[in-house]
């Protein structure tokens, strides 16, 4: 899922009828085809990554072969930048620590610069720290489908007014991909990115990899053990998706997280009623708060409130329930104080739409190939037919009514490509660490608990009233869970059993 920074730009029509089973795969790979000793066996020409403003001299980079289709190792062909920073230790080393960020679309080649300022020596000791820009993404073949700004924003609220515009747009997005991308759509998968992985391994010369992934990373994690187990040392999951629930289940997931979190956040501004004066009950702070989405959706209000970053523009509820459903999670008393002020913000017109000019390369890139994975990994997750949508959103609207019409509503995926291969089902016993914050909102604790289940050997560290997105060199992380990684990647020994520290 995406960081902070990224989560704004996705808050991430032709259909290529491609034939799909409807089971899920979950068998190892097996061994692999001689047609593919080719990629196994390149031997890297590391350079520097680029400029010195860039990335520090001791980064270095080298580009990689991979197939597009790992089933056809003799079609077409993708290029993958992969980066290393070196800081093992003779006589400690224990090999290397690849590690992915999030997203999807996420570019991971600094990784290793920020890893080595947060892992111990002990750690950096035993592992030269490996980063990689995914398929479709940076430096690795980009994805590329000509996107308007209007484009980038995805999921969108449900409205009655919007539906059938945001499904034109839908159906747009969709379009303008498959329309210079055709090819290659149906093979942006995390599926191909673990096996991209294992080249990797393969290039480094490393007989298994050890691996830190956050956020989306944890899917790709686990999905490499799934297709790799033998070839998985050390695995340590940050802030988990459900791996057998990626896809369209990954958004409503976040809705379902959102309730309990704003019912917990009513009971702290009840408690301080003397302070915001938005109710001394939750039920009243509750009253209060949807006054006020309903007001902002009848006439948008003009604020300029930099903890939302409005930008002094006209702020709908549906803004505000976007913004401060993340808030609810990390930010309580600062979003009391948003809806205090907001409260109080007069009326004004409503903003013109969004460009329809072209969109920052950067944001592009990210935005299509989030969406690629996320529709192409799971296609059996996103109906094809509109009508549903609109039926599925106006349904979680009132079920969840924070979140549950965004993520159920009409996005690219109802007019993608099907992805190449079914969904990977995630069940094994590869060991393996999954750290998890109570009120996580992007991964919910509910997510973290399921990637526990799916990989039977592994270990849980849920983080009692833990509210970031991710756990591990987070400030104000507990001791106990640091200890628990650190203790796992320098010894490889997991707690005997699960383990909940409070934050």
């Amino acid at each position: 899922m995406p960081t902070a920074h990224k989560a704004a730009l996705v808050a991430a029509g032709l259909i290529v009828s491609l034939c799909i089973p409807t089971a899920q795969a979950t068998a190892a790979e097996p061994d692999r085809s001689p047609a593919l000793d080719r990629y196994y066996d390149q031997r890297p020409a590391w350079h520097r990554c680029g400029s010195k403003e860039q990335y520090p001299a001791a980064l270095r980079c080298a580009t990689v072969e991979v197939p597009l289709d790992y089933m056809r190792p003799a079609g077409p062909t993708l290029r993958m930048e992969i980066s290393r920073l070196r800081t093992s230790v003779p006589g400690k080393r224990r090999g290397v620590l690849l590690s992915n960020p999030g997203g999807p679309g996420g570019e991971s080649l600094e990784n290793p610069v920020s890893l080595k300022q947060v892992v111990p020596k002990s750690v950096r000791d035993r592992y030269d720290l490996v980063g990689f820009d995914p398929r479709g993404m940076g430096a690795s073949s980009p994805l590329s489908c000509g996107l308007t700004e209007n484009e980038l924003n995805w999921p969108r609220a449900y409205t009655t007014k919007s539906f059938r515009k945001n499904t034109a747009l839908a159906r747009s997005f969709a379009s303008k991909c498959v329309a210079r991308d055709r090819a290659r759509l149906p093979y942006i998968t995390t599926r191909n990115t673990a096996r991209d992985m294992d080249v990797i391994r393969a290039v480094l010369a490393e007989k298994r990899i050890s691996y830190l992934g956050t956020s989306y990373g944890t899917y790709l994690g686990a999905v490499y053990t799934q297709l790799f187990p033998a070839r998985s040392d050390r695995i340590v999951l940050d802030s988990s998706t459900d791996p057998n629930r990626f896809g369209r289940g990954t958004y409503q997931a976040m809705a379902e997280s959102v309730e309990p979190a704003f019912r917990d956040w009513t009971r702290l501004v009840a408690r301080r009623d003397s302070t915001y004066h938005l109710g001394d009950t939750p039920a009243k702070v509750r009253a209060a708060f949807f006054r006020l989405i309903a007001r902002a959706d009848r006439t948008p209000l003009k604020y300029n409130g930099s903890d939302l970053d409005y930008a002094d523009r006209a702020v709908t509820g549906a803004d505000v329930r976007d913004s401060l459903r993340l808030m609810f999670f990390y930010e309580p008393y600062q979003a009391a104080r948003d809806v205090v002020s907001l409260r109080k913000a007069r009326a004004t017109r409503p903003d013109p739409q969004p460009s329809d000019g072209p969109a920052d390369s950067f944001e592009a890139n990210f935005v299509a190939q989030h969406w690629a994975i996320i529709c192409a990994d799971n296609s059996a997750s996103w109906p094809r037919d509109p009508s549903r949508y609109r039926r599925d959103a106006i349904r979680d609207g009132r079920r969840l009514p924070l979140y549950g019409d965004f993520t159920s509503n009409i996005t690219p995926c109802a007019f993608w490509p099907r992805g190449a291969e079914p969904a990977t089902r995630v069940d094994n016993t590869v060991g393996a660490l999954v750290l998890q914050n109570q009120w996580d909102s992007q991964t919910p604790a509910a997510s973290g608990r399921a990637m526990h289940r799916a990989l039977r050997g592994s270990r849980l560290v849920m983080v009692q009233g833990g509210r970031d997105h991710g756990v591990y060199g987070v400030p104000g992380t507990p001791a106990c869970a640091t200890k628990a990684v650190n203790t796992y990647l320098v010894t490889g020994r997991l707690p005997s059993k699960d383990i909940t520290c409070r934050a």
